[in-house]
């Protein structure tokens, strides 16, 4: 069987590097996607006898030669998985232009420049699975973090246009979820916060990296072949 080659941006650590074990361990040949974290990507990549390369997402030019790399490299792109994301918390009324800008240059432009890198592989092969990862917020809006929740909402409903305009040439298009996981990007929030988060959780937990990955490898394989267009939300049933 053919091996497959999997693109995940932002993949140095937390979620994306989980996700980069967890298809390495399935067989795939694993991108790993860096911006600043080069030690930490390259030790990765080195550990699940991966590749790592440096791009910036929300820099279209950066991502187009990534992409184009990766096709050079392997010819072929089975699997695209954008994790690259960025978070911040501050009141509505403090946000600065570029708070704002940054947040949707990287969580949602990221998810369009990476797209739109790898479509004309997808479509000319018939064939494809994208991923984007969006945020229990863009599900239903969080105190504090108005621009990360429009932007995680925009990633939504971006995976759902695209999987109805892309079903005829065969790639299904979903979004995973997550709550409240135990990441560098919740590492802000202390031990009474996160154990208040637990208690909220109806399964009485924080989720993991890994959590998050079984996620994708799933909606990733041939058992997902009929789901296109969905959000699967891997948050221990804080939002339903």
């Amino acid at each position: 069987m053919e091996q497959k080659v999997v693109l995940i941006t932002g993949a140095s650590r937390g979620i994306g590097a989980a996700a980069a074990r967890r298809f390495a361990a399935g067989g795939c040949r694993v991108v790993v996607n860096y911006h600043r974290s080069r030690e930490q990507a390259e030790a990765l990549a080195a550990e699940i006898g991966g590749w790592a390369v440096q791009a910036d997402v929300s820099d279209p030019v950066q991502v187009g030669k990534m992409v184009d790399n990766v096709l050079d490299k392997f010819c072929q792109l089975d699997i695209l998985i954008c994790n690259a994301g960025v978070a911040q918390q501050k009141l509505f009324g403090d946000l600065t232009d570029e708070d704002w800008r940054r947040i949707f240059a990287v969580n949602v432009d990221g998810v369009f420049h990476t797209i739109r890198a790898a479509l004309p592989h997808f479509i000319h092969r018939k064939a494809g699975k994208i991923l984007t990862v969006s945020s229990m917020w863009g599900q239903v809006g969080g105190s504090c973090e108005a621009a990360y929740s429009a932007a995680k909402a925009a990633v939504i409903g971006l995976t759902k246009a695209l999987a109805k305009e892309l079903g005829p040439s065969g790639i299904t298009v979903n979004c995973v979820s997550p709550g409240v996981i135990q990441t560098d990007m919740n590492a802000h929030l202390d031990g009474e916060t996160m154990a208040a988060l637990a208690e909220e959780t109806p399964l009485g937990t924080i989720g993991t990296p890994e959590d998050v990955a079984e996620a994708m490898w799933y909606l990733a394989s041939d058992a997902a072949r009929f789901v296109t267009g969905q959000v699967l939300a891997p948050n221990g049933g804080l939002v339903i």
